[in-house]
C-alpha cells in the first residue's frame, strides 16, 4: 500500500508572465512533517498556495496527486474537503463573526455535514483543553483585537476542529516571541498523528526547536536542491543559504 499522500511531479507555476517554481519534486508521506526553508523569493509560499489552488498561482507544467488524484483542476473548497488546510502568515480580522461560529461554518462546508450548536460546542471545548486555549476565547470576534501569538494560535484551534490530512503552516512563527513559538508548535505536536501530515514552511528554525521535521527541503530559485534531517536546519544557522544556492 503506497504510503504517500501527496507527490508533486516537476512542478512548474507562474504569477503572470514569472516562473516562480521551475520544475519541483516532493513527496509527503502520512505522519510525517516536513519543513520547506530557503532564502526570500526562492518560492516557498508559492508552492503552498499552489497547493491549496490559489487562483493567482497558475500551473504551466508538472502535477500534484493527493492520494493519488490530481490536484491541478480542483478549485480551493474542493482541496479543503478532501483534508488540505492552509494556515495564513496575515491572518485576516472579521468583526461580528465570533470563533465558534467561524469554526462550526468552516467544518460544515468541508465535511458536507450539518452539525447540531450543542454538539459542536462540546467538541470545540475538547480542543481549546487540548491546545491550553481559554474557553471565552471561542466568543471573541475573529482574529479582532488579537495579538500575533492569538492569531497564530487560533489557525492551530482551525486546525484541530477542521481535522485536515494535510496541514501547511506558512510562516507560522513569523512574528511571535520564544513562548508563543512554543505554545504553537506544542499545539501541532498534538495534533499530528499516523494519518496526517504537517507542512512547515519557515524562514528560521525557532520553530523546529520544538517540532521536528522528519524531512528538511532546502528551496532555492523555484526548485528543491536539498533534502535532508533536522541537522540541516543547525547547518543552515551555522553558514546560511550561499551553500545550496551553488546547486540550483
Amino acid at each position: 500500500m503506497d504510503n504517500k499522500l501527496l507527490k508533486i511531479n516537476n512542478l512548474k507555476t507562474r504569477v503572470g508572465d514569472t516562473e516562480i517554481l521551475k520544475g519541483l519534486n516532493l513527496e509527503i508521506g502520512k505522519g510525517e512533517i516536513h519543513a520547506i526553508m530557503g532564502p526570500n523569493g526562492a518560492g516557498k509560499s508559492t508552492l503552498v498556495n499552489t497547493i491549496m489552488g490559489h487562483p493567482k498561482y497558475s500551473i504551466s507544467d508538472g502535477e500534484m496527486l493527493f492520494e493519488g488524484e490530481s490536484l491541478n483542476n480542483l478549485k480551493v473548497d474542493e482541496r479543503a474537503k478532501k483534508g488540505i488546510f492552509m494556515s495564513f502568515q496575515y491572518p485576516e480580522e472579521i468583526p461580528g463573526i465570533t470563533v465558534e461560529n467561524f469554526l462550526r461554518t468552516a467544518k460544515t462546508a468541508v465535511t458536507g455535514k450539518n452539525i447540531g450548536i450543542l454538539a459542536f460546542r462540546r467538541a470545540l471545548k475538547e480542543k481549546l483543553k487540548l491546545l491550553k486555549i481559554d474557553e471565552s476565547y471561542a466568543q471573541r470576534y475573529l482574529n479582532v483585537g488579537f495579538s500575533g501569538g492569538e492569531k497564530k494560535k487560533n489557525e492551530i484551534l482551525q486546525m484541530a476542529v477542521l481535522e485536515p490530512k494535510l496541514a501547511m503552516l506558512d510562516e507560522t512563527d513569523s512574528g511571535l516571541d520564544v513562548d508563543a513559538v512554543r505554545i504553537v508548535s506544542e499545539g501541532v505536536s498534538k495534533l499530528r498523528n499516523s494519518n496526517n501530515s504537517i507542512l512547515i514552511i519557515t524562514h528560521h528554525n525557532s520553530i523546529l526547536e520544538y517540532l521536528t521535521p522528519d524531512y528538511i527541503h532546502i528551496l532555492v530559485n523555484g526548485k528543491i536542491v536539498k533534502t535532508g534531517d533536522a541537522s540541516l536546519a543547525d547547518e543552515i544557522e551555522k553558514n546560511g543559504y550561499d551553500q545550496f544556492k551553488a546547486l540550483v
